[in-house]
C-alpha cells in the first residue's frame, strides 16, 4: 500500500548540523521521527587499506587524521598497541608527557563538542569563549612539535620532541585560566532554561540499549555506567593519577538524555585538568628518544590494544607477519560505534530534535568514514 502520511526527508551532506559529510535519511510522519538512516561513505580514505603498504612509523600521520579533533590520543593508542607487539617500554618522561598531550588533547575535543553543541541548539556566545582558549592549547601543541592538528608527535618508542622551555608554566596558567572559562560556560549555556528544554528528555539512551550497541566513552557514562578504561583496564600510568569518573545523573529529565551527555564532557573537562596538574607536578628529567627502535619490526603475531579517547573506545587490532609493514591493520573506531544507535535515539521525536541527539553523541566524521 502506498503510505501517503509518510515521506522521506535528506539531512545532508551539507547541512551544517550533521558535523561533517554525513547523510541522513529522515523517515517522517508528519514532523514526526519514525526512522533514521546514516548514510556513509562521503569521507572513504582507506585508512586500513593504506597500512597495509607503510612501514609502522609512516601510519602515524595516518592515525592523526581517524578523528582529527583527538590526534594526540590517536597516536598514544597506536603506540601503545605497537610498544605491545614489539615488547618496549618507554622511559617515564614520555610517559607523564603523553598522559599530558592526551588530557590536553581531551580537552580541547571536549571544547570542539561543547561549543558546537550550544550552536546546534542556538547559544553563539560559549562557543567563541571555548574556541578563545583552544587556542591555547593548540599554541602549546604548535610550541611543542611545530603543527596545530595534525601532529605526528607520539612515535612508537618515545616521542618526536621534548617539551619547550616555559611549557609547564604556560599550561599551568591555561588550565588557571580555563577553571573560569568552565563555569562561565555553565552559566551561560549548561543551567541556561531554553538549553534545559531543548535537551532534558531528548533522545534518552537507557544504560542497556548502550551496552547492546557497544556504545563508550561518555556516551556510555552518560547513561549511568561508569566504564572508562583510564580507571578499568589502566594502560600507561593513568593509575597513578587521582580522578573521579563522571557518570549522568538525570538532574533535569532522565539518566541518558542529551543534557546529561553534553554535561558529562563538560565535567570530564575538569578531570583533565586534575590529571594534567598531577603530571606536571610529577614530571620527572631524563631521555625521550632513549627506547625508539631504530627499525621496528615485530615477530609474527598480533595484538589488540585499546584506549579511552575523547569520543570513547579506540581500539587498534594489529597482524605482524615479521616484515617493516603489518600484514593487517584494523581499527575499532568510537564515532562509528556510537553512530550506529542515533536511530534508536531519533524515533518519536521532532525534525528539531534530531540535530540536538546527533550533536549530543559528538561523532567526527574522518572516524566513521575511517
Amino acid at each position: 500500500m502506498l503510505k501517503t502520511e509518510q515521506m522521506v526527508l535528506n539531512m545532508g551532506p551539507q547541512h551544517p548540523s550533521t558535523h561533517g559529510v554525513l547523510r541522513l535519511e529522515l523517515e517522517l510522519e508528519g514532523e514526526v521521527i519514525i526512522n533514521v538512516k546514516p548514510h556513509l561513505g562521503y569521507l572513504h580514505r582507506c585508512f586500513e587499506k593504506h597500512c597495509e603498504a607503510m612501514t609502522y612509523p609512516q601510519i602515524i600521520p595516518y592515525v592523526d587524521r581517524l578523528d582529527y579533533l583527538a590526534s594526540m590520543n590517536n597516536e598514544m593508542g597506536y603506540a601503545i598497541a605497537v610498544e605491545r607487539l614489539l615488547d618496549i617500554k618507554v622511559p617515564e618522561r614520555v610517559e607523564y608527557i603523553r598522559i599530558i598531550m592526551a588530557e590536553l588533547q581531551r580537552i580541547a575535543s571536549h571544547m570542539v563538542a561543547v561549543g558546537t553543541y550550544g550552536i546546534d541548539i542556538g547559544a553563539f556566545t560559549p562557543f567563541l569563549y571555548l574556541f578563545r582558549d583552544r587556542e591555547r592549547i593548540l599554541t602549546l601543541f604548535e610550541k611543542t612539535c611545530g603543527a596545530r592538528l595534525l601532529y605526528n608527535y607520539i612515535w612508537v618508542g618515545g616521542l618526536s620532541h621534548d617539551l619547550p622551555i616555559n611549557f609547564v608554566n604556560e599550561t599551568r596558567d591555561f588550565l588557571k585560566d580555563f577553571k573560569k572559562t568552565v563555569i562561565e560556560v555553565n552559566n551561560l549555556l549548561s543551567y541556561n532554561k531554553i538549553f534545559i528544554e531543548r535537551t532534558a528528555n531528548v533522545g534518552v539512551l537507557p544504560v542497556d540499549s548502550a551496552i547492546n550497541y557497544g556504545i563508550t566513552g561518555p556516551n556510555l557514562r552518560a547513561s549511568g555506567l561508569k566504564w572508562d578504561i583510564r580507571r578499568n583496564d589502566p594502560y600507561s600510568i593513568y593509575d597513578r593519577f587521582d580522578f573521579e569518573i563522571p557518570v549522568g545523573e538525570g538532574k533535569h529529565g532522565q539518566v541518558g538524555d542529551c543534557w546529561d551527555r553534553y554535561f558529562l564532557r563538560v565535567q570530564e573537562m575538569v578531570q583533565s585538568i586534575r590529571i594534567i596538574e598531577q603530571a606536571l607536578d610529577q614530571l620527572p628529567e631524563g631521555e625521550i628518544t632513549s627506547a625508539l627502535p631504530k627499525r621496528i619490526k615485530p615477530v609474527e603475531g598480533q595484538i589488540y590494544s585499546r584506549v579511552e579517547n575523547p569520543k570513547g573506545e579506540l581500539g587498534f587490532f594489529i597482524v605482524s607477519k615479521g616484515q617493516l609493514q603489518p600484514f593487517r591493520v584494523k581499527v575499532r573506531p568510537p564515532s562509528f560505534i556510537n553512530l550506529s544507535v542515533l536511530g534508536e535515539l531519533c524515533k518519536g521525536h521532532l525534525i528539531a530534535d534530531v540535530v540536538a541527539i546527533l550533536g549530543s553523541i559528538d561523532i567526527v566524521l574522518g572516524e566513521v568514514d575511517r
